[in-house]
């Protein structure tokens, strides 16, 4: 593997990131959070790919206990006005740019923001899902995320959320005395529980969307891992698959991740500014 030194100036670490690419004409790339931290959205991991905070929900939770679906839906009350106003930074719009060029040959975000769409990016794949769709477990009728919180405005009028502060992907950390007495939302056609159209712990990616991303990367002629730790087995298995394959594989995050061992480059730091920097 090669890897820079963590004293590389990003001039240097650019530099490097503009010739591997230089080299490669279809390049796969899987992004996490951290390509989106710019954007004012928390990750979840530090630098050594530990928790900062304690794990998302799962979906045995979420569908199992009324008190974890109503603290869900409480604190995603108050975090999603501020999911909504992030817009893409220079990591999305330098992506973009990529498959403007025509090296991208696809862009597979384990993110749920919708931001590489915004920033023009159209050879996506959401891994996970996207934050902004909403379907009911029970009759799997689907509403925008935007109506949901109409109605969950309707339904809780005189309801104090209290002192809160962002958590990553549209969350908010909230007081247990101010969850109590939040009424969640429940589908309109059939009362039953509402989810995001994302992948909670706990719960498989589509089989068809993981058919469609491996050959995708199969097509492909290198990877580039874009602000993930890869922590996720999700998201891992990708980088297992481009090794396996024998296609190069390239690594820019802020920290460890857990492909470091069988990447060929290896770039540590901040993932926008090395980005637009390599594809000037």
């Amino acid at each position: 593997m090669s890897a820079l030194p963590e004293t590389a100036s990003d001039l240097e670490s650019a530099a490097v990131l503009r010739d591997w690419l230089a080299r490669h004409r279809r390049v796969f790339v899987l992004t996490g959070a951290g390509c989106s931290t710019d954007s004012g959205i928390p990750d979840y991991r530090d630098r050594n790919g530990d928790w900062k905070r304690t794990p998302p929900i799962t979906l045995q939770a979420f569908t199992g206990s009324d008190a974890a679906y109503r603290r869900y839906w409480a604190r995603s009350s108050i975090g999603w006005p501020r999911f909504l106003a992030a817009v893409p930074n220079a990591a999305h719009h330098a992506l973009s740019a990529l498959e403007q060029r025509g090296q991208l040959q696809l862009l597979l975000t384990q993110n749920v923001d919708g931001l590489h769409q915004r920033a023009g990016g159209r050879r996506v794949i959401d891994l996970h899902g996207r934050l902004d769709e909403v379907v009911c477990l029970d009759c799997g009728a689907r509403s925008p995320r935007e109506a949901v919180q109409a109605d969950i405005s309707h339904a809780n009028p005189d309801w104090q959320a209290g002192a809160a502060s962002s958590a990553p992907d549209g969350d908010a950390d909230l007081e247990d005395a101010a969850i109590e007495g939040f009424t969640p939302p429940y589908c309109l056609y059939c009362g039953g529980l509402l989810k995001p159209d994302v992948v909670f712990f706990g719960e498989n990616v589509p089989r068809q969307r993981v058919a469609d991303a491996q050959q995708a990367l199969l097509d492909s002629d290198a990877m580039l891992v874009a602000g993930s730790s890869l922590m996720v087995w999700s998201g891992f298995r990708f980088a297992r698959l481009a090794a396996a394959a024998g296609l190069p594989l390239a690594i820019l995050n802020r920290g460890r991740t857990r492909a470091d061992a069988i990447a060929d480059l290896r770039i540590d730091g901040d993932i926008g500014p090395l980005l637009e920097e390599a594809l000037r």
